[in-house]
């Protein structure tokens, strides 16, 4: 260190890389949740390092996020590698989130104080400029924070448990379906219509919407993993046919 010159905070520092691992986890994410990294892919640290142009600390606590929500996993001689989950593996662990997240709300619905739910009403109001900006980071960040305020007010620590075990398992593929067309539009509307039945009081119109808005999410990362597949497979014709050689 030259002389006279200041040391950037360790705090500065920590929270740099921090935000440097959530962007490679986010961007590995949606190449995983599309098929982009197919199964068994092999994951480097020093290639994933000079492609994001960080160190391998970021890149490794990334990873070690992905591992715990399932998407890679470590192998012996190998590495990591993306874990290999099937469509019908997805679509499953949906449907039962889908009936997890109902349940939470319709006890939510007449558990929670007013606080709780002015706090709700709030974070909903807030996504608003989110949508606006089409900012699907944020948005997935407030989202998260949407539904864990749902399982808390259940007032049932156990349940709370389960259901952000199961949402862990689904972090990735819930936040790339938000990409699939007007997705992130449709999911506040969804949202809001969630909100209006808490309102009312009305717990079992609350859980009708909330399954919906879960199986409306699963329905969206179909629709993207397919047009993601043909967009691959159209540009794989193109570089075909520039390669195929003249009669």
């Amino acid at each position: 260190m030259e002389a006279g010159s200041v040391p950037e905070p360790v705090e500065a520092l920590s929270e740099e890389r921090i935000l440097l691992s959530e962007r490679i986890r986010n961007a590995l994410t949606d190449e995983i949740a599309s098929g982009t990294l197919a199964a068994g892919t092999a994951l480097d640290e020093q290639l994933l390092a000079d492609r994001f142009g960080a160190s391998r600390t970021p890149v490794r606590e990334a990873l070690r996020q992905l591992a715990v929500s399932g998407l890679v996993e470590l192998r012996p001689r190998r590495g990591v590698v993306v874990t290999r989950v099937t469509a019908t593996r997805i679509m499953d662990m949906f449907e039962t989130s889908a009936e997890m997240e109902a349940l939470c709300v319709r006890l939510a619905t007449y558990r929670m104080t007013p606080l709780e739910r002015s706090r709700l009403m709030d974070l909903h109001d807030a996504s608003a400029e989110m949508v606006r900006r089409g900012d699907v980071d944020a948005y997935d960040g407030f989202n998260r924070d949407f539904h864990d305020a749902i399982y808390r007010a259940t007032h049932n620590a156990f349940l709370a448990e389960q259901a952000m075990a199961l949402r862990g398992r689904l972090a990735a593929f819930r936040r790339t379906q938000l990409r699939h067309g007007d997705r992130i539009h449709r999911s506040r509307e969804e949202h809001g219509q969630v909100m209006a039945a808490i309102a009312r009081g009305d717990g079992e119109e609350a859980a009708r919407c909330m399954r919906a808005h879960m199986l409306n999410a699963a329905g969206a990362l179909r629709g993207y993993i397919a047009a993601h597949a043909a967009q691959e497979q159209d540009q794989e014709r193109i570089a075909a046919g520039r390669h195929r050689p003249e009669a």
